[in-house]
């Protein structure tokens, strides 16, 4: 498969002068699930925000779909979503359906477009019956899926989530997980980053460790995940024995 993305030699450095990237190259294959592990402060969060120009670089390149995302950061936030933590921070509309249709209208798409894109965003993610609800009333898991809905009603071609699982309950978990897993397999290209392997590894095709703004593995999950603990990256209890974890959607 071609590469979506394209991160070489990448390095950033904050105002304070902390090294936050050093000399980073990476490639994501279009169609890919990944996932970035890596203790807090490895630099997983400051590689994504590259992603779609939310930081640029002290040095080095970015490309998404062979788009520079320096030279034209607009055109790398189409084709790049972004799921924060904070699923409340992403949260701009007076009900459900107003939220996902605010990214459509800011591309002044005509009114039947928008529609069309809401009503097939939240049919996707499973929030159609609560369209007319006030969006800080959902649940959680409601609330990252109605971040999902607002990401897929733009259709970028990679779709990231920065510790999805955060503060969510096991029915959330669940709920997260199965539209990741929905939509890795219609193609979706997914990047996702945690320290907690658990609930993800099963259902990931590479898996990729950062330490210190560095990349120190990467490749299959079964060949890399024995190693995680070394660079404080807890393993799936049954991927010690069988090098892979077991599927929470089970």
């Amino acid at each position: 498969m071609p590469l979506i993305v394209e991160i070489q030699n990448l390095t950033h450095r904050f105002a304070d002068g902390t090294v936050g990237l050093d000399d980073v190259s990476l490639g994501i294959e279009e169609g890919a699930f990944v996932v970035i592990a890596g203790a807090n402060g490895s630099g997983k969060t400051t590689l994504l925000r590259h992603l779609n120009g939310l930081l640029l670089p002290t040095s080095g390149t970015v490309r998404v779909a062979g788009v520079s995302v320096a030279d034209d950061p607009l055109r790398a936030r189409m084709l790049v979503g972004m799921i924060f933590q904070d699923a409340d921070s992403q949260i701009v509309g007076e009900t459900v359906r107003d939220d996902v249709a605010f990214g459509p209208e800011n591309l002044r798409l005509n009114r039947s477009e928008v529609g069309r894109r809401v009503a097939g965003a939240l049919a996707a993610v499973g929030l159609a019956e609560l369209a007319g609800r006030r969006p800080h009333r959902l649940s959680g898991g409601e609330k990252r899926r109605l971040s999902i809905a607002g990401i897929l009603a733009m259709q970028p071609r990679v779709i990231v989530f920065d510790e999805p699982f955060s503060n969510l309950d096991y029915p959330g978990v669940r709920q997260v997980l199965g539209q990741m897993v929905a939509l890795h397999r219609s193609g979706q290209t997914i990047l996702l980053t945690t320290h907690d392997l658990d609930k993800v590894l099963a259902h990931a095709d590479r898996l990729v460790i950062m330490q210190h703004g560095n990349i120190v593995r990467d490749g299959l999950p079964a060949a890399v995940v024995s190693e995680a603990e070394a660079f404080d990256v807890r393993s799936p209890h049954a991927a010690r024995h069988e090098g892979r974890g077991l599927s929470w959607l089970n």
